[in-house]
This record gives structure tokens, C-alpha cells and sequence, in this order.
């Protein structure tokens, strides 16, 4: 798969990156991050694929291989990458807000830091694809 975002309003890191598919995609409604907490932070996300709220897509999770870290999930939204907020911020998505921020992708080692939304499936994900050919 390849995976493409470009610079924009949410995130200022464009990118164009090539990864081999080991499972099928899968949405997802929070992630839990170490970056800002040691112990883990869950997170809402969501996709954009251009300014919110009209931009607002979902976002997706997909095991991976990566050549520098094995396999992973990849966790990635629209062409403007994916915003995040904690989930106790009742907020709507915002490019303003200082307390959500944005990110090209992100790539998780351990599926049990995302809460998958599996009623919306992997039959989204195709009718999405169907739609964008």
C-alpha cells in the first residue's frame, strides 16, 4: 500500500511512503500514545482529508511491514494525515485547539493500543475505496 499526505493545516510534514500489506484495514476510534504520559494516554482520532469539519474521515489501522521495525499497525486518515485529541476532551475536531494536534500517520507495535470500531468494518473501508477508483 502506499500511503501519501500531504503538507497542510494539520500537519506540516508531507509524505509519500510505500508499505507491505500483512492484514486487512480496520477503523478505529481512540489510540493510546506514550509520547506525552509514560503510562499511555487513549486519544480520540479521526481522518481529515481537508479542513474540518467538512474534511473530518475515518480513521484506519492495518498490520504492516516495516523495514526498520518488523510488523506494526499502521494508523493512518485522509490526505491530511490524522488528528488527535485525549478522551476527556468533549471538544469538536479543531485545527485551532492547542489541545488536539495532528500527525501524518502513526505506526503502534502492540494492537492492544487501539480500540478498533469494528461495527463500522472493513465493509466501509471497501465501499470508501469503491467510491475514490
Amino acid at each position: 500500500m502506499y500511503l501519501e499526505v500531504e503538507e497542510n493545516a494539520n500537519c506540516e510534514e508531507s509524505v509519500f511512503i510505500r508499505f507491505r500489506e500483512q492484514g486487512v484495514p480496520r477503523r478505529v476510534k481512540r489510540v493510546r500514545l506514550y509520547d506525552r504520559r509514560t503510562v499511555g494516554e487513549w486519544c480520540w482520532i479521526t481522518g481529515l482529508q481537508a479542513d474540518v469539519p467538512t474534511g473530518i474521515c475515518p480513521a484506519w489501522a492495518q498490520q504492516v511491514e516495516d523495514s526498520g521495525a518488523g510488523l506494526v499497525w499502521l494508523v493512518w486518515g485522509g490526505i491530511w494525515g490524522i488528528r488527535l485529541k485525549p478522551v476527556d476532551n468533549t471538544d469538536q475536531w479543531d485545527l485551532d485547539s492547542p489541545l488536539q494536534w495532528g500527525e501524518p500517520y502513526l505506526q503502534l507495535a502492540d494492537a492492544r493500543d487501539i480500540d478498533f470500531d469494528d461495527e463500522a468494518g472493513l465493509t466501509a473501508h471497501n465501499a470508501e475505496s469503491e467510491s475514490s477508483s
